[in-house]
């Protein structure tokens, strides 16, 4: 029987390890544009004076989302058809390559139906999606720019200016209002 002290793992076994794990930037960055198009969203269809319907509202928010996701990565399609002649293959991975856009949205749209099952109001929905659109936004920032190599000053930092926009959402949504 060896002893666990004869296996040594190089160094950089860990450090591959870490990086086979780590969603690419461009699903960070999808993310971040589905939590600000989320909270565009909601913060819109929170009109006043008109009859409060969460549910419509969070199928709109999901419709778009999708809408967004697939012309996003037909775009990419649309690019890539320039430049070579992929498989079909490649041009579906594309377009399903998108699905963290229509996943950050997901969180607003639970958020909403809680308002349609009854446990808050739609104007405490909307105000608890865009709260918590703003910190995923903070978060997501940060996460990306960690992943993209940044130290934890500068990716706070990062994390600080996609806040700023859901801030900046928020403040709109109450001027608006």
């Amino acid at each position: 029987m060896s002893d666990r002290t004869d296996q040594v793992r190089p160094a950089n076994v860990a450090r591959r390890w870490i990086e086979r794990r780590r969603p690419p930037e461009q699903s960070l960055f999808s993310g971040i544009y589905g939590l600000v198009l989320a909270s565009a969203l909601v913060a819109a269809l929170d009109a006043t004076g008109e009859k409060a319907e969460p549910g419509p509202d969070a199928l709109w928010v999901l419709l778009t989302a999708l809408a967004s996701g697939a012309a996003h990565g037909y775009a990419h399609v649309i690019a890539q058809r320039a430049s070579d002649d992929g498989a079909a293959t490649s041009r579906l991975r594309s377009v399903l390559a998108e699905w963290p856009l229509v996943a950050a949205v997901l969180p607003t749209v639970a958020i909403l139906l809680a308002a349609v099952a009854g446990w808050w109001a739609e104007a405490t929905a909307v105000d608890a999606a865009l709260l918590f659109n703003t910190v995923a936004l903070f978060g997501s920032g940060t996460w990306a720019a960690r992943t993209a190599g940044r130290g934890w000053p500068s990716a706070c930092r990062s994390g600080a200016m996609d806040m700023l926009i859901g801030l900046a959402i928020i403040v709109a949504n109450a001027l608006i209002k």
